[in-house]
């Protein structure tokens, strides 16, 4: 075996009996360390507008749209939401009923999933009602959960990827009552910022899709927008900022710290608010993953959001871009900023028996399989019962990082290959990075919702490996009943 180093890429030559047998590519080029010219103010998405029909529902208009947009590399041609690129934030209050009537005018079938929402299997947006080129659905389903930062984007048949990297997404903010929400800053767009995050590679003016960088994995741009914007700053008037972190992404994790190193507060995860404040240096986010954080500001200040290389080594780290380091966002702070205070205590997170658990299963993502299996929209590979406790053991069988995704519930982590987790994963979650040959022991309730003809989704959330068909799929039943699936 020889190995020739090309540009920064590694050509693996395999010999046999003096011929050569196979050629392929290797991820090996230099880590980057991207810094930019902060020019340009970050675009905050607009607030959805909405308005009550006769029966008290909240109801929104979301169309997926083509478009042009300036990605920093003139005209790039992209797709969004109400707009060229990506979507408006929806915003909607616990207890509210609402509805979205989604219009499909692109040239090819969509869906829109709602990520990290409890909600119907008819509307949670899978790949099992496709919205035909030129069709339209509804929606509709009363917001029952905590206040989190949810998001929505496209969950079609083997397009995951392609859509989402074009700039099909948006956040789906829930609000509540709770004193926590008006104690941290909920100002949206001042002092409470969505803040979606996507690596980009382009091809001249062109959003590319080459995998250059990425191959195994998918995509990993060597750029990186925030909302939309290239080189983003924003302008703080406040002594504390509330970030909203997403990480929009179709296949890098992202390790997120401020550049000087400072500590800031880790105040939520996907499905909601922490117990209290955790201070830390970093917080890392695999795809589809949330986390809100609260950064601290003296008058006058520059300070920059960066994702730094991640610790460890070795090619396995590279799938997913760990080893890369970006300039992300930087924060400026006005020459007087308002005063501000961190509540010490944010909400109670009541925590799930798994004494109580009626069924344990088991789950390995591996290759592209799940236990073996690929997506297959015919089979169920769980039934659970209404209104039951389950424990899943989920597990990475290989190198390769990959991201867990439930749909319609939100989980919280037990142990980490038998340790307990760590503060970071101490909430509400719904996406989880399974690193390499570790093991996450995850809890979750699935209540409220039956419906034997319908199934919801797990998958890996790196978008080439779903379109791949690393999926399985459940359905919940009442006790007794059967499945009896139907599409379309």
């Amino acid at each position: 075996m020889r190995k020739w180093l090309l540009g920064g890429l590694g050509l693996l030559l395999l010999c046999c009996g003096g011929g050569v047998a196979a050629i392929t590519w290797i991820f090996a080029r230099p880590p980057l360390d991207q810094r930019v010219d902060f020019t340009r103010p970050l675009r905050v998405p607009p607030l959805a507008a909405s308005s009550v029909d006769g029966e008290g529902r909240r109801v929104f208009e979301l169309r997926a749209q083509p478009g042009d947009s300036d990605l920093g590399h003139g005209s790039t041609r992209t797709w969004g939401y109400n707009g060229a690129y990506l979507g408006p934030t929806l915003w909607a209050k616990r207890g509210e009923r609402v509805v979205v009537n989604v219009r499909n005018t692109l040239a090819e079938p969509t869906t829109v999933h709602w990520h990290g929402m409890h909600l119907p299997a008819k509307v949670d947006g899978g790949p099992h009602r496709p919205i035909p080129a030129g069709g339209s659905f509804q929606a509709a389903w009363t917001i029952d959960q905590p206040a989190a930062t949810l998001w929505y984007h496209p969950h079609p048949g083997e397009r995951t990827e392609t859509q989402v990297y074009r700039g099909l997404a948006g956040m789906f903010i829930v609000d509540d009552d709770e004193p926590a929400q008006r104690a941290l800053p909920h100002d949206y767009g001042v002092d409470d910022v969505p803040v979606m995050v996507q690596d980009k590679d382009f091809d001249g003016a062109q959003l590319g899709m080459s995998s250059r960088f990425g191959g195994d994995i998918g995509v990993l741009g060597d750029e990186i927008l925030v909302n939309g914007t290239p080189g983003p700053y924003l302008d703080v008037r406040s002594e504390l900022v509330r970030l909203r972190l997403l990480n929009a992404s179709t296949a890098r994790v992202y390790n997120f710290a401020l550049a000087d190193n400072r500590p800031f507060a880790l105040v939520g995860t996907d499905g909601g608010l922490l117990d209290r404040p955790y201070m830390t240096s970093h917080v890392r986010l695999s795809v589809g993953e949330r986390a809100e954080i609260v950064v601290a500001l003296k008058p006058g200040e520059r300070v920059t959001l960066r994702s730094v290389r991640s610790l460890g080594s070795g090619l396995q780290s590279k799938f997913n871009g760990g080893q890369d380091s970006f300039d992300v966002l930087q924060l400026r702070a006005a020459a007087s900023l308002a005063p501000a205070t961190l509540p010490q205590t944010l909400v109670a997170t009541p925590r799930l028996d798994p004494g109580r658990a009626a069924q344990t299963r088991t789950f390995q993502l591996k290759g592209r399989d799940i236990n073996g299996h690929g997506m297959d929209m015919g089979r169920v590979d769980a039934v659970i019962v209404k209104d039951t406790i389950e424990v899943w053991n989920v597990s990475n069988g290989h190198d390769t990082p990959h991201s867990f995704h439930i749909h319609d519930v939100q989980f919280q982590v037990l142990s980490v290959s038998g340790a307990a987790p760590p503060p970071e994963l101490g909430g509400w979650k719904d996406t989880i990075f399974l690193e390499p040959r570790q093991q996450y022991s995850i809890i979750a309730r699935f209540a409220d919702y039956a419906d034997p003809t319908t199934a919801y989704m797990f998958h890996c959330h790196v978008l080439k490996h779903e379109d791949e068909g690393m999926m399985g799929q459940f359905v919940i039943v009442e006790k007794g009943d059967t499945p009896r699936l139907r599409h379309g």
